[in-house]
C-alpha cells in the first residue's frame, strides 16, 4: 500500500466531518433568542406600573349599551 491511496480517504474523512459539524453548529445557533425576548427588570417594573396607573384612571366599563326598540309602522298595501 503506497502512502497516497490513504490521502483520499483522509480527504473525505475531513470533509465529512466538517460538514457534520457545520450542520451541528447551524442548529445550535437557532436555538438563540434575541435580546429583546430575555426579560428585564427595570423594563418590567415600569410597564407594571403603567398597567397600575392605567386601571386606576381608566372608568370602569359597564358593558354594551341596552339596546333601544323603535316602533316601526309597517307598510299595507292597498288591494285594488
Amino acid at each position: 500500500m503506497k502512502r497516497s491511496d490513504a490521502k483520499p480517504v483522509w480527504a473525505s474523512m475531513v470533509i465529512a466531518a466538517s460538514v457534520a459539524l457545520g450542520g451541528w453548529a447551524a442548529t445550535m445557533a437557532a436555538s438563540a433568542a434575541p435580546p429583546t425576548v430575555t426579560p428585564s427588570p427595570g423594563y418590567d417594573a415600569r410597564l407594571q406600573e403603567q398597567r397600575a396607573a392605567a386601571a386606576i384612571n381608566e372608568p370602569a366599563v359597564l358593558g354594551p349599551a341596552p339596546l333601544i326598540r323603535r316602533h316601526v309602522r309597517r307598510r299595507h298595501h292597498e288591494m285594488h
